[in-house]
């Protein structure tokens, strides 16, 4: 049974593969349409640019090979970050992270609550320091936190810059 089936299937398909070739005389018509044409004109090829070699002259010059050396930053104003004190809590984000949910006042002191991206709200005094930026805290009040920032000034040394820490709105 199956021998007869496979037999069928094989006659079959000769016959579909026979019909297939029977009349290709309009294929080979396009095909010499085709081939008669013109072909398009070639771009003729770009003018290669002579090289002209670098003769380096070391007089006075760095080596290229080297890393530029320490130089004295072209504005010493003498403003740094203290790096030998201990970093505060707050200075481990950077100041955009960090919000401003309020403000307690004790024994004349008024504090702010600053909350971190870790969900841990840290009271901060003035004096204190926080954001990346070495920022100090100058004053606290409903309105808001600010502090002096002493940021890089782009020559190899540090600027002060002041910065705002607002209060949520309401």
């Amino acid at each position: 049974m199956h021998r007869a089936a496979r037999w069928a299937g094989v006659i079959g398909l000769c016959a579909v593969l026979g019909a297939c070739g029977s009349n290709t005389d309009d294929l080979a018509s396009f095909v010499a349409r085709i081939k008669a044409r013109p072909a398009p004109p070639v771009k003729p090829m770009p003018k290669i640019a002579s090289y002209k070699p670098y003769t380096y002259k070391p007089a006075g010059r760095r080596s290229p090979f080297a890393a530029p050396g320490n130089h004295a930053p072209a504005n010493d104003n003498g403003v740094r970050p203290n790096l030998d004190r201990p970093l505060d809590p707050l200075e481990q984000f950077p100041l955009d992270a960090l919000r401003m949910v309020g403000t307690i006042t004790s024994n004349g002191v008024t504090y702010a609550l600053i909350a971190a991206p870790d969900q841990v709200v840290h009271r901060v005094a003035p004096g204190d320091h926080m954001g990346r930026h070495y920022g100090r805290v100058d004053t606290i009040s409903p309105a808001g936190v600010t502090l002096t920032e002493i940021v890089p000034d782009g020559n190899g040394g540090y600027t002060k810059q002041g910065a705002t820490l607002a209060p949520p709105q309401q």
